[in-house]
């Protein structure tokens, strides 16, 4: 597997990006330039990319395509089909957004998010951007909530099925599936499952932790690698079998020294797993 981060690191140019990222121990990226950014910036990134050997594992989209304004759901749906463009030039392994809440908080959890109606219309989303998008070299997919669709590995599989599009494929994250006492004490088994289950559609994982909050009622508390319980060398590894250069992309931190900290530490939980450049 190829380890990176979601952060571009401190940078001045495109070259100066890449050898932070081969320095942090990289050899996988998320794309850190936007479809609506200047051209000639986007092929700097590009080449600086393929020059340094990283595979480029995903562009993010991260907007509601279900947003309730008409409006704001056209500009979304519109940023979707260009940031799936992008990744296909790019020869990306995926872009990757949430299915997107049925409500005001744009990834938020809401009742209306698992209607008969909600999974429909999430159907004819995904269907509509790779339609418009007409991609040939990466694929659309949707990260797992713990309180939107895809909540887990048969959910995605009845999505993959509905959509019924060759370019519409798994991101995983397995932490945001863990919203269950079931999922937490049982780990290494729901991670067996997510393997067996959606196996060679996966294109891009996170990796994160989580840990048991002791309060009532149940609390599962996002954290950084090695801060929670979850048997992350043995999530990697299923991922690995899947694919030797399946990217594991560390997220959700809020600093470079953070960032350097926590991938020193997947370094060395991980080694003998991941790629080196």
């Amino acid at each position: 597997m190829r380890l990176g981060t979601s952060s571009p690191l401190v940078h001045s140019t495109p070259q100066e990006w890449a050898q932070n990222q081969l320095r942090l121990g990289c050899t996988a990226v998320v794309f850190p330039v936007q479809s609506n950014e200047d051209e000639k910036k986007i092929i700097a990134y590009k080449d600086a990319a393929d020059k340094a050997g990283l595979s480029i594992a995903e562009v993010g989209i991260w907007r509601n395509a279900m947003a309730a304004d008409s409006t704001q759901r056209k500009q979304n749906r519109d940023y979707c089909v260009e940031q799936l463009k992008l990744a296909d030039f790019l020869g990306a392994r995926c872009a990757v957004n949430v299915a997107g809440a049925f409500g005001e908080r744009w990834d938020g959890g809401y009742r209306a998010n698992f209607t008969a109606e909600a999974f429909k219309e999430t159907v004819e989303m995904v269907r509509e951007i790779i339609d418009r998008a007409d991609v040939k070299n990466t694929y659309f997919t949707l990260e797992p909530m713990p309180w939107m669709i895809p909540t887990g590995p048969r959910e995605y599989i009845r999505l993959l099925e509905a959509v019924d599009r060759d370019r519409f494929a798994v991101h995983m994250d397995i932490i945001n599936m863990i919203n269950s006492a079931d999922r937490y004490f049982h780990p290494e088994e729901f991670v067996d499952e997510c393997a067996e289950i959606l196996g060679s559609r996966i294109r891009s994982c996170h990796i994160k932790d989580v840990h048991l909050d002791e309060r009532y009622t149940l609390r599962l508390n996002e954290c950084g690698p090695g801060e929670g319980e979850f048997p992350l060398r043995h999530y990697v590894e299923k991922m690995n079998d899947i694919d030797p250069d399946m990217p594991v992309i560390l997220e959700h931190l809020d600093t470079d020294e953070e960032y350097i900290r926590f991938m020193d530490y997947l370094k060395e939980e991980l080694n003998g797993l991941y790629k080196s450049i």
